[in-house]
């Protein structure tokens, strides 16, 4: 039997991008743009994938690593506010075990020289598959990534 355990955190992290709040939400809103930043490391496989960003709207995105199993994230989209704000909640599950479930939100503000990105996320941590630390570790990645598609560099 699974020893149960249920973590509530929260954690938000800010980055700025030298380009228009406009670039930086088309890189969260348009499925090609996403896919080319919004993924784990090269060596997991794809599986699934499925992009419907509008509000009501889904995403999924399955990934195997190596080392299995596979990770699934499924997203729903409850807010959009073009150029300023998405906000969607989601569930991470790695192989049959759902690991967690969020509520994530993205403000874009205009700034001296560009666009500051805030992400706050509040979850619900389930089981010690992971815990928001790690968590907060792969979104900072992610922002990265980020980062470098909107440089040009990916």
């Amino acid at each position: 039997m699974t020893d149960r355990s249920t973590l509530h955190a929260s954690f938000t992290v800010e980055r700025t991008y030298p380009v228009p709040p406009a670039k930086v939400f088309a890189a969260w809103s348009d499925a090609d743009q996403k896919a080319a930043w919004f993924h784990g490391p090269p060596e997991f496989g794809q599986r699934d994938k499925s992009f419907d960003f509008r509000v009501g709207g889904s995403e999924t995105v399955s990934t195997v690593p190596p080392e299995g199993p596979e990770h699934r994230f499924h997203a729903r989209y409850y807010d959009i506010v073009p150029n300023e704000r998405i906000v969607y909640a989601y569930n991470m599950e790695h192989g049959d075990v759902r690991a967690s479930l969020s509520v994530a939100t993205i403000e874009l503000e205009a700034v001296d020289g560009g666009t500051r990105l805030t992400i706050t996320e509040q979850g619900t941590f389930l089981d010690g598959v992971y815990d928001a630390d790690d968590r907060e570790q792969g979104t900072i990645g992610l922002l990265g990534q980020l980062g470098e598609h909107l440089a040009g560099g990916a």
